[in-house]
């Protein structure tokens, strides 16, 4: 583990085995989930003990002797670490290289699209490998294969075998009769009884349809409670696409809150309170076209002036990915801020046609991008140059180049079919429900079992 040392400059590192993991980002595993819901493989979980310990270090850092290990002889000397130790800036590079040099070896090829995909393929046999710090989830084309896989990383390393896979990072996953169910209903149970709002009266819509959010208001007592419910909110997220607008809103005051937005904020909670049991469900469909809807609201932020532009992207009948963002600069027309988000859901699509490709699922059909703006739709096939255009030279090309080779149609849809709108606007609450169960975001099926 170490190797003594004479005294010397050395790094003090703390030897408490603490990680903090809030605020990470867990791997969207809904991107890679479609590729086999259909095929109803073997889905397990499995959990790397101490998995940080397991890293082998390149670099040269020194340590004191831990409290309680201290060597009588040699009180004043130090340790070279060669392995990687909790607490370590190196630690979680240190450990995934280790792990993907035993993937490569096994036989996985690393993803280029995501680092935490490691593929298997072997003739007809088939396995994909997502891995999350020490959490991974694990599929074959076979039981068989799978188990020799389990195996494997059983001799390699300590872990547990978690068996099928019911429960990720929060997400609760159960498979029915026509796919997955994904659902964070005790996060958010947890979230609501932070927030001391478990009995709170609840809302149809998680925000107004009047007023925006500007900087305006009196400051907020505690605003460590605010970033706390505002972050634990983006990580609903993940399953409730339909809350991104309004916390997309609440977070762009987080390092200045006020009242009003924390009364946002709690309109959020009653919202989740009321539809604690909805969840995003993903299932089993023949269909492979994959569609892309984009919308703007121009210059709506009351500050700045600036955009906001969402999309959801949709495999079949799954929605497969979806963002709520405010433009980086301002734009001057309506179009132009339309545009922006066409661009934008134009580079998802182009990603997850490539991750689809390593998957072995490859699109042979073009991308539908829909957008309610006929003069974005214009821009993007039409070949003349415009003056007022050329600030959004880059953006414009982007799209025009793979409409050109033919992974992309941008087409025009009427607004009262355009679900992005709930990306970037509050809505009457019929058409936010109405656009929510377009979402696939309902109640569980009826009946439902575990995964398996």
């Amino acid at each position: 583990m170490s190797t003594w040392f004479a005294p010397c400059g050395y790094l003090s590192i703390s030897f408490m085995l603490t990680i903090h993991l809030s605020g990470c980002k867990p791997p969207l595993f809904a991107d890679w989930f479609l590729a086999f819901v259909s095929r109803r493989w073997p889905i397990h979980q499995l959990d790397v003990k101490n998995a940080f310990l397991n890293g082998d270090l390149s670099e040269t850092v020194y340590m004191h002797q831990p409290p309680g290990f201290v060597d009588s002889r040699y009180p004043h000397h130090v340790c070279l670490l060669q392995r990687s130790l909790y607490g370590l800036k190196q630690a979680p590079r240190a450990w995934f290289q280790r792990f993907a040099g035993y993937a490569t070896r096994a036989g996985f090829s690393p993803s280029r699209c995501d680092s935490s995909l490691f593929i298997y393929t072997q003739g007809s046999q088939v396995a994909y490998l997502l891995i999350y710090v020490d959490d991974i989830i694990l599929t074959a084309s076979s039981s068989v294969l799978l188990r020799q896989i389990i195996d494997s990383l059983h001799k390699e390393f300590d872990m547990t075998d978690l068996g099928a896979l019911n429960y990720f990072l929060g997400i609760s996953v159960v498979r029915h009769s026509t796919g997955l169910f994904l659902s964070q209903k005790k996060y958010a149970l947890q979230l609501l009884e932070r927030a001391h709002m478990v009995n709170c009266n609840p809302s149809r819509t998680p925000v107004d349809t009047d007023s925006k959010l500007g900087p305006d208001g009196v400051p907020v007592q505690d605003p460590t409670l605010y970033r706390s419910l505002a972050g634990g909110l983006q990580y609903l997220t993940f399953t409730r696409p339909d809350l991104s607008y309004a916390v997309q809103q609440i977070c762009l005051y987080m390092h200045d809150p006020r009242e009003p937005h924390f009364a946002a904020l709690k309109r959020i909670m009653r919202y989740v309170q009321g539809t604690l049991d909805l969840g995003l469900h993903l299932y089993a469909s023949a269909t492979t076209s994959l569609v892309g809807y984009t919308d703007a609201d121009w210059a709506g932020c009351p500050s700045t002036r600036r955009s906001t532009s969402g999309y959801c992207v949709f495999l079949g009948d799954n929605l497969l990915s979806w963002s709520a963002k405010r433009q980086h600069t301002i734009s001057r027309s309506s179009a132009e801020a339309e545009y922006r988000g066409v661009a934008n859901v134009v580079a998802e699509t182009a990603w997850i046609r490539n991750l689809l490709r390593e998957l072995h699922s490859p699109l042979l059909t073009a991308t539908l991008v829909y957008c309610d703006n006929v003069s974005a739709v214009y821009m993007s096939a039409n070949p003349v140059q415009h003056q007022r255009t050329k600030h959004i030279e880059i953006d414009i090309h982007f799209v025009r180049d793979m409409v050109k080779a033919g992974h992309v149609r941008i087409l025009h849809v009427p607004s009262r079919f355009q679900y992005a709108d709930i990306f970037t606007k509050g809505l009457l609450s019929a058409l936010f429900e109405d656009f929510r169960s377009s979402l696939s975001v309902r109640p569980p099926p009826a009946q439902t079992a575990r995964a398996y």
